[in-house]
């Protein structure tokens, strides 16, 4: 019996009918090369055959004297978690995000182990898709997203390649940690108190400052007053889920003409898109959105553990002109990568509880809308440059799904695979009407950039 961690144990109190806590991916495959027409239903008979489950997904909930605890699941039904399931015609991309829209809507049964994977035909052009979703106590979305990276190979010959479920357990990396940002920050608060006392001081001086910048120009002090909005009311259970990859040469063409990175151009079209969506609403705040951004803090090229801070940045949803608005977003995302350049990480992690700290409040209570200090999370989460193979299959794209909130609508959420940058934006179907024209935004944003450009 392993006893949950305190931050596990927030994922499953957090959960309720309207509020889902699990994270997701949906990988789009293309058939084998010669492989016959009932290639997905081989390959579902195949999978069957995997009945030796890995940690942790053999894993199910108990409660012992009021602790939450995972014990092995010695009676797991295989036939429970994966199914194998037909889109309905005309099977358009569209079928495939409604499917994953409701899927990811349903609460998982907490007597099982709180995972299922979805292999769906029905799809034209010699295609089937995998649907993954995990409860967040379980594993968190960046945790998620390795396990997906593992069970992929570089190589379109490789065979008899195990599904996620069975993958060998892998051990952890000395000294590394791995995680969200967010999930990272709540365990370390939650432990090695004595490092913590020691950041006081700097923690201190960096929040005077920042009180200091705050009163001095009202357009800072707006990055710590999120405007109301309609992304931020209470939400239902139903998801919209949309997806679409943009390509990253494009992309980074904007970011050479204008001296700035891949993380501030997605931004700035995630700004546009919100924007017009908003303004489409007649929802548009006076005010600039503001949005929660891990960002990376590597100052080397060493590949251990994870150099990442949170910062919330202003979206200058504000200002008509894309260009202004892509510098002046480049421009708060320097600022805040500054401040954490002389602080160690403890002292970037209490940093950013202290200054996230009203916006967690809110969200767990909703007893605080003044305190709204954040809009929307926008997250980049870096996946394989080259192409992938599953049984020689090959991954055509691999879109994150995760978590909606209350007071927290709406979750934009990419990664990079093979010259792609893959957006999953998922929302509360009732409080964001026909969120899938965001994609379209999205794409207007970049088109935008390009122009002023000269592309």
């Amino acid at each position: 019996m392993k006893p949950l961690s305190p931050t596990d144990q927030l994922f499953l109190w957090l959960e309720k009918r309207q509020q889902p806590m699990q994270v997701g991916g949906l990988q789009l495959f293309s058939y084998p090369e010669g492989a016959p027409d009932d290639y997905p239903a081989q390959l579902a008979g195949q999978l069957r055959e995997y009945t030796r489950i890995s940690t942790p997904f053999d894993r199910r909930l108990v409660t012992r004297f009021g602790q939450m605890a995972w014990v092995k699941d010695h009676h797991l039904d295989l036939e429970h978690h994966f199914r194998f399931e037909a889109l309905p015609t005309p099977g358009r991309i569209r079928e495939l995000l409604a499917f994953v829209s409701r899927e990811h809507s349903h609460l998982m049964d907490r007597e099982r182990p709180l995972w299922e994977v979805h292999l769906i035909e029905g799809m034209g052009e010699r295609q089937f898709a995998l649907y993954t979703k995990v409860h967040h106590s379980l594993m968190d979305g960046v945790s998620a997203m390795r396990l997906a990276q593992r069970m992929l190979s570089d190589d379109p010959a490789e065979r008899d390649m195990p599904p996620v479920w069975a993958l060998p357990p892998r051990a952890p990396r000395a000294g590394g940690e791995s995680g969200s940002p967010v999930r990272q920050t709540v365990m370390r608060l939650l432990g090695e108190s004595g490092r913590q006392l020691g950041t006081i001081p700097t923690v201190a001086r960096e929040l005077l400052r920042t009180v200091n910048e705050a009163r001095r120009d009202p357009a800072y002090r707006s990055i710590f007053h999120a405007p109301r909005s309609i992304l931020n009311h209470k939400i239902t259970g139903s998801r919209r889920f949309a997806a679409q990859s943009y390509s990253l040469t494009r992309i980074r063409a904007v970011c050479h003409a204008f001296d700035t990175t891949v993380n501030d151009v997605v931004m700035a079209m995630c700004s546009t898109a919100l924007r017009t969506y908003l303004m489409n609403q007649d929802a548009l705040p006076a005010k600039p959105l503001i949005a929660m951004v891990p960002v990376s803090l590597r100052r080397d090229d060493s590949a251990e553990g994870n150099q990442v801070g949170i910062i919330l940045a202003s979206l200058h949803t504000d200002e008509h002109e894309p260009v202004d608005r892509l510098m002046k977003i480049h421009s708060g995302v320097q600022e805040a990568k500054h401040r954490y350049a002389a602080m160690s990480p403890e002292e970037i992690v209490n940093y950013t509880a202290l200054t996230l700290a009203p916006a967690a409040f809110h969200l767990l209570t909703g007893l605080a809308p003044k305190w709204q200090t954040f809009n929307v999370v926008i997250s980049n989460v870096p996946g394989p440059s080259e192409p992938q193979y599953w049984n020689g299959a090959r991954l055509e794209g691999m879109y994150p799904v995760s978590i909606a909130m209350d007071r927290l609508a709406l979750n934009m959420t990419l990664t990079s695979y093979n010259g792609q940058i893959e957006f999953g934006l998922i929302g509360c179907r009732r409080t964001l009407p026909s969120l899938q024209r965001m994609l379209d935004h999205l794409e207007e944003g970049l088109v935008e950039l390009e122009v002023a450009a000269g592309h």
